[in-house]
């Protein structure tokens, strides 16, 4: 097997599983495991794989994205305390934009139900939990709906949101850097949450640890348009800080 070949296998495992280990593929491989860690070095320079101690994780882009179903799977018991955290941000704000994706699925459980609440998504999945909720009025984008995601996408919805104005709007991603800003790997999905920024007097980031750094194909905010980042303790203190450097709030949970 060359590098290339090797390389190519770990990428598919790590797509297939979320995550591979350095001893796991030295041995499934019949390689040494320096051999993997020349490989993993490789491949995060190319922008494919993160590198975390023992393994690495693969980064989303315009040829590999995640569906919502898997996304469900992974980080879950993290993603629910950013999600708890970032809803008690809700504050005073009356209408609010909730993104598509499993995290900002979780945020729109954990809204207060005490009062009424406006919410715009372009998400299937969070308009049918919220649209029994008493007091609650959803509107659901209308577009094209993506498969993977179940959320709507296209001209359609990108004009509906410009005719809003909204207090708050909790946005996802699939990798955010200081460098690169937010990205996700759809240009499509890409305009939604262009728009939704361009719409929203307050902006809030919610996502774990293993989205920092992370730099997938469209671009469609930078850290200084967020007024807060919400994640978890396993990002460092150091990190954390780095970001608060370029403006919003960081808070670890």
């Amino acid at each position: 097997m060359t590098a290339e070949e090797r390389q190519r296998a770990i990428v598919g495992a790590a797509r297939r599983a979320g995550s591979v280990e350095v001893g796991a593929l030295a041995e499934e491989l019949g390689v040494a495991k320096e051999t993997v860690r020349r490989d993993l070095r490789a491949l995060e320079a190319h922008g494919l794989l993160r590198r975390t101690h023992g393994g690495a994780y693969p980064v989303e882009s315009a040829g590999f994205e995640t569906t919502l179903a898997f996304r469900s799977t992974m980080h879950v018991p993290e993603k629910r305390r950013i999600a708890a955290a970032a809803a008690e941000l809700t504050g005073e704000a009356e209408t609010l934009f909730i993104d598509e994706g499993y995290t900002p699925q979780l945020i729109a459980e954990s809204l207060p139900r005490d009062r009424s609440l406006t919410i715009v998504t372009a998400s299937l999945a969070i308009a049918g939990h919220l649209a029994t909720v008493p007091g609650f009025n959803v509107l659901l984008l209308g577009g094209r709906v993506r498969g993977g995601t179940l959320a709507t996408v296209d001209h359609w919805t990108t004009r509906m949101l410009s005719g809003f104005v909204i207090d708050l709007a909790f946005i996802g991603a699939n990798g955010i850097s200081r460098e690169h800003g937010l990205t996700t790997p759809d240009p499509a999905v890409s305009e939604v949450k262009q728009q939704a920024v361009r719409a929203s007097r307050r902006r809030v980031f919610a996502g774990v640890h293993t989205k920092f750094g992370a730099a997938s194909f469209c671009r469609f905010a930078s850290v200084t348009d967020l007024d807060v980042i919400v994640t978890s303790t396993s990002l460092s203190t150091a990190e954390a800080h780095r970001y608060s450097l370029q403006g919003p709030q960081v808070i670890r949970v």
